[in-house]
């Protein structure tokens, strides 16, 4: 079996180490990059648990000089890079009447700009080996926008957009660029909530419950592998059913 080398942004948080662990678990040969920007505690430790297989890389998603400078790492140490999955991202949530510029900034930098800078940085080594696997992690907000996260909302629905007009440039090539929109995932940004919340919650998910991060990473690494040679431009719900 052959390296494949895989980077992960946002691979400090529960869904970025779901997602990092399904590739290592699923081939010794695998290499996995975990791209993070703060909250490093859970990445280190997940690069120690597997030397010589996982790595930490320091990565502002939202600065394209940061990017170019982790592929060319990533390049210079392995010749290649097989997959990547855009996963960083955050949301700061608010009436839209209320909503500083700066949330809406920030918001749209991470989760839309940071996906456009990945997909972009990755291409060229992607062209030249004629493959490559983008995986976009969206959201059910960007299919079925709430109140309160505009900014969130379109920037997710952006990277949808992103996603199936980048599949239609790159499909000739070997490159497939597929999107992910999770729906309620117990990761921390649901730890807070309490019982009667986390009840009312799962009541309104079709299957009574949240989702395993897991669960996600199951579906980007299908997505990211051989037998979804033939799936691009698709946006894949991992939601309970809700939609």
């Amino acid at each position: 079996m052959n390296l494949r080398v895989i980077l992960i942004t946002g691979a400090n948080g529960g869904l970025g180490q779901a997602i990092a662990r399904a590739f290592l678990a699923e081939s010794p040969e695998n290499f996995v990059w975990l791209g993070v920007r703060q909250r490093r505690d859970a990445a280190e430790k997940l690069a120690a648990e597997f030397p010589g297989r996982c790595e930490l890389a320091e990565l502002d998603v939202t600065q394209p000089e940061a990017w170019r400078a982790l592929v060319e790492r990533v390049l210079a140490r392995q010749q290649r890079l097989e997959v990547l999955v855009n996963n960083a991202g955050f949301h700061a949530d608010s009436l839209l009447a209320q909503m500083p510029a700066d949330d809406w900034r920030g918001v749209l930098a991470t989760n839309l700009d940071g996906t456009f800078h990945g997909c972009q940085a990755v291409l060229p080594a992607m062209i030249s080996q004629r493959h490559g696997r983008i995986v976009n992690i969206a959201s059910l907000s960007a299919l079925a926008a709430p109140a309160g996260q505009t900014n969130y909302a379109a920037a997710k629905a952006g990277v949808v957009a992103l996603t199936q007009s980048l599949a239609k440039e790159v499909a000739r090539i070997g490159i497939t660029v597929n999107a992910i929109c999770p729906g309620f995932i117990e990761t921390e940004s649901l730890a807070s909530l309490a019982p009667d919340a986390r009840k009312a919650l799962a009541m309104r998910i079709p299957m009574r419950r949240v989702g395993r991060p897991e669960e996600v990473a199951a579906a980007v690494r299908f997505l990211a592998g051989a037998e979804a040679g033939y799936i691009t431009g698709a946006t894949l719900k991992v939601d309970g059913g809700i939609l």
